[in-house]
């Protein structure tokens, strides 16, 4: 059962999209507040809030559970305060590392940490939308003296809002995340830094870089005001990651001295069936790749499928998206780069191209091995309009 007064406290990307869900699944009151009043504002004005409270303690009064999503900076101050204010509100948190915060609540009982992993390049409760948490994993922190049925609460609201709610150990979860999460950040920072600090025969590599440095280097920049809390609040776990990391760029460095092409065919072998693991954990019986077009008439074009480099163009101007996965679970990606494209233009998550509706003639679906263009083998075609492809009227021909 859904909570009847949800507080969120920090209306940020996360914070916004959580108020978003859970109206989604029918939560009768979303109460919001945040110290910025910007922020505040922009959240109530989408939705995300029923209401903006004046102060902390007005939006967490006569709550029964209060979601934190403030930066990690500021997480331990802000659980005290919701913990010490209102009717004994059930609270938890969405910050990325847990150790430090869930060591230092002493109201135990009400406080279970939390985690979603999900999010975006973006940041700001415009960039919010209710679907963020679908089929992501949520991480829970319960510790021996949380009261079950908080607990349940917390887990049977997470739920709800599409996500895969997964207890935890704190500890162990701040290592789990200084290698999924805060490794391939730090190292996105380096690489993009590396290649941007160089010229090589004059010439600029982030001038001529395909692909691949685009697609290695999506998350390098996120919000500052988030990654640095992070890095310094997980600094221990992140620089025993970074040792192993070191320790296999060594071993790569000694078998390219050594000519060492069985080492090289091994290693990128046992990459390789790693990336299928992770493919399969994240996109469960994907059924057959397809080609998917979105016609967009008369200043878009997209394409992608099996094996292409996906782009976008607007009106003359260029941007890059990351690359395609198998269809069933399909996301099209977030732009890297939009140039010319207003907000409401840029594709997130497929199952939200209704955003584009307006400018979309049709949407094509054809199996991704299928000879030539889209409109040569029409029998293999399936077309849908934007509303059939979104409301679910189409649904059961996506296979």
């Amino acid at each position: 059962m859904p909570p009847d007064r949800l507080a969120v406290v920090g209306t940020g990307l996360i914070g916004a999209s959580v108020g978003l869900a859970a109206k989604r699944v029918g939560v009768p009151e979303v109460v919001g507040w945040d110290a910025d009043d910007a922020s505040l504002r922009v959240a109530a004005e989408r939705g995300a809030v029923d209401s903006a409270a004046g102060s902390l303690a007005e939006a967490v009064e006569g709550a029964d559970l209060a979601l934190v999503a403030t930066p990690v900076a500021s997480l331990q101050e802000t659980v005290q305060a919701a913990l010490g204010a209102g009717s004994e509100p059930t609270v938890s948190d969405v910050g990325s590392t847990k150790s430090g915060l869930c060591g230092s609540v002493a109201e135990r009982a009400r406080f279970i940490g939390g985690h979603p992993v999900c999010g975006s390049e973006a940041r700001g409760p415009e960039h919010a939308n209710a679907e963020l948490f679908e089929g992501a994993t949520w991480f829970l922190t319960p510790v021996a003296e949380t009261e079950p049925g908080r607990y349940k609460l917390l887990h049977g609201f997470v739920a709800s809002l599409g996500a895969i709610p997964v207890a935890i150990d704190p500890a162990a979860h701040d290592r789990l995340m200084a290698v999924t999460s805060h490794l391939p950040h730090a190292l996105a920072n380096l690489i993009l830094n590396h290649a941007g600090s160089v010229r090589v025969n004059g010439h600029e590599p982030l001038a001529t870089a395909g692909g691949s440095l685009r697609d290695m280097t999506r998350v390098a920049g996120a919000n500052p005001r988030i990654w640095i809390d992070i890095f310094l609040d997980n600094a221990e776990e992140l620089r025993s990651s970074l040792a192993e990391h070191r320790r296999r760029v060594e071993d790569l460095e000694r078998a390219l001295e050594a000519g060492d092409a069985g080492w090289l065919a091994r290693w990128i072998g046992e990459a390789a069936g790693n990336r299928r693991t992770l493919l399969d954990e994240a996109y469960h019986d994907v059924g057959a790749l397809q080609r998917v077009r979105v016609h967009c008439v008369p200043f878009m074009h997209i394409a992608f499928g099996a094996g292409d480099e996906p782009a976008f163009r607007f009106a003359g101007e260029q941007s890059t998206a990351r690359p395609i996965i198998p269809y069933r679970r399909l996301y099209v990606g977030r732009a890297e780069e939009r140039r010319g494209a207003s907000k409401d233009s840029v594709v997130r998550p497929f199952m939200r191209i209704q955003r584009l509706t307006p400018h979309i003639s049709y949407i094509s679906v054809m199996p991704a091995k299928a000879p030539g263009p889209v409109g040569r083998d029409v029998k293999s075609v399936k077309a849908f309009s934007p509303q059939q492809f979104t409301d679910g009227s189409g649904r059961h021909d996506r296979r």
